[in-house]
């Protein structure tokens, strides 16, 4: 039998280039390996965005059709939408009875959040939001999980959670093991992490005309001042853009840049020409998908119903080994 994998991402925005390059990309080369669930986690998105929900739906239907666009084969891999999949909150209100606070409270990204969006008074579910991931990845018994060396603490209390309900009740869950991901992180548009939040990003959904523009206005080498002075490549969003993407005529780039002899306007247009070309047959895909919304919906159900199925089996133990049914 094919070990099972459970990854998702958040719908606070649409997807971007970071959201493709760190893991779908991924995902479609496990899905032949893997009995492989790719999650869109609507609920995880209310920690931040519950007091206006009505971008959520679009979202979701957004991000399905990138999941199609970018080469997951629904004959292979069941696109599950949380919130479609009660079981997904039953295992979560059980987990959190058993996880001590302290755990939940030295999670760095709890910390990092409330700083990042300014949140003064932070509720529940950002809190719990790690007793949420836990309960999506283990409702599937999940034996791996795909992520970031940046994500492994995550991970690690996932596992934790799993060991405490295993040793208080039954031995239910796997103890999911890190598939790590190595990638080029991508930039944002300004330099930092390309984050929804700092609005740095440049989304799959984007038109040609948008790329471009949003390349023209990509920040360069802070070091470069003018147009013939030399630059430095390992500080500069754009070079790490062209490096990621054609990797083939990036020491020219390179080369030109270190010299003066390419100045950051003729760069970015050469960049814009990369990102185009790169993103056309995603673009042609995404189009297609979005004519046909019944496809889509269809997808959706089937894959809910594969995912209500998988859980099922294991609420059913979870709940017997809790002496609750």
């Amino acid at each position: 039998m094919k070990k099972v994998i459970f990854s998702a991402m958040q719908v606070t925005g649409k997807l971007h280039l970071g959201n493709l390059e760190g893991a779908l990309r991924n995902w479609v080369q496990l899905q032949d390996e893997y009995e492989l669930y790719a999650g869109i986690v609507d609920l995880h998105s209310l920690t931040t965005t519950y007091e206006d929900t009505s971008d959520v739906v679009p979202n979701v239907r957004e991000a399905a059709i990138d999941y199609l666009a970018a080469g997951l084969d629904p004959e292979k891999t069941a696109i599950v939408v949380q919130s479609w999949v009660p079981a997904h909150c039953e295992l979560h209100v059980l987990l959190s009875m058993i996880t001590p606070l302290g755990w939940l409270e030295r999670v760095p990204t709890y910390k990092e959040k409330r700083e990042q969006l300014h949140i003064a008074t932070p509720n529940y579910g950002l809190l719990g939001y790690p007793v949420l991931m836990a309960a999506d990845i283990l409702v599937y018994r999940a034996d791996v999980v795909p992520v970031g060396r940046d994500q492994e603490p995550h991970l690690e209390l996932t596992r934790e959670i799993a060991r405490r309900f295993n040793h208080l009740f039954e031995p239910i869950f796997p103890e999911p093991q890190s598939l790590l991901t190595e990638f080029a992180v991508l930039p944002g548009l300004d330099g930092r992490k390309m984050s929804k939040s700092y609005g740095n990003c440049i989304y799959l959904s984007d038109t040609p005309d948008e790329v471009r523009e949003k390349v023209r206005t990509m920040f360069t080498d802070p070091k470069k001042l003018r147009k013939n002075d030399p630059g430095h490549p390992a500080e500069c969003p754009v070079f790490a853009y062209h490096e990621g993407y054609a990797a083939e005529s990036a020491p020219e780039a390179r080369r030109g840049c270190e010299s003066g002899e390419l100045g950051c306007v003729a760069h970015k247009k050469q960049l814009m020409e990369i990102i185009t070309d790169m993103l056309k047959p995603h673009w042609e895909r995404r189009a297609a998908l979005t004519a046909d919304p019944g496809y889509v919906n269809r997808v959706l159900d089937e894959g809910a119903a594969r995912a209500q199925e998988k859980t099922a089996e294991t609420m059913a133990m979870v709940w017997k080994a809790m002496k609750l049914r």
